[in-house]
């Protein structure tokens, strides 16, 4: 199975400070949608790994979420792709869970649920918390520079082994084409 880990505000959606509290609020980041339907055709599945703090925030629920997450599905499929799964971890910072990023435990769900080993699956994120969980399960961390991904790279060093591009689009070039360039 080709599978490929992506974050989602930042990655897929435009991301906000003030986080994404309604589907009217969930907007594509030029290109993204586009980049998800190149994957789907080519046979590769997307699953999405999000840290979501805001229902722990009580900034919107469940339901919420859920209705943002309808919008983004479809918004895909008009697009003619797919997201097979989406996994996200509900808690805030302060919660200590093994399941907000950068530990892993979304990574673990997504490898026991598909059963499947994530030793170099690519996981695409714009924040150092992403390529962290990424690194610790063995998958492939690559940083987009969309979202918080230019600050990230600014402030941080993301390691050697990061792959660093300018948008998902651009990133998705590359994992379908790998001997361009």
């Amino acid at each position: 199975m080709q599978l490929i880990i992506l974050d989602r505000d930042g990655v897929i959606n435009e991301d906000s400070a003030q986080h994404i509290k309604s589907p009217d609020e969930w907007q594509p980041i030029p290109g993204s949608l586009e980049a998800i339907a190149r994957l789907h055709r080519a046979g590769w599945h997307v699953v999405v790994a999000t840290n979501q703090s805001g229902i722990a925030r009580k900034l919107y629920d469940l339901d919420t979420l859920v209705r943002i997450h309808d919008k983004m599905h479809r918004a895909v499929r008009d697009a003619g792709g797919q997201i097979d799964a989406v996994f996200f971890c509900p808690h805030g910072p302060e919660d200590n869970c093994s399941c907000r990023k950068p530990a892993p435990g979304l990574f673990h769900d997504i490898a026991r649920r598909l059963r499947i080993d994530l030793r170099g699956v690519p996981a695409i994120g714009d924040s150092l918390r992403d390529l962290q969980a990424a690194r610790t399960v063995g998958a492939q961390p690559i940083l987009v520079k969309t979202g918080q991904g230019a600050d990230t790279l600014a402030q941080r060093d993301v390691g050697n082994d990061v792959p660093i591009f300018n948008n998902l689009s651009s990133a998705v070039d590359a994992l379908l084409t790998p001997d361009a360039g």
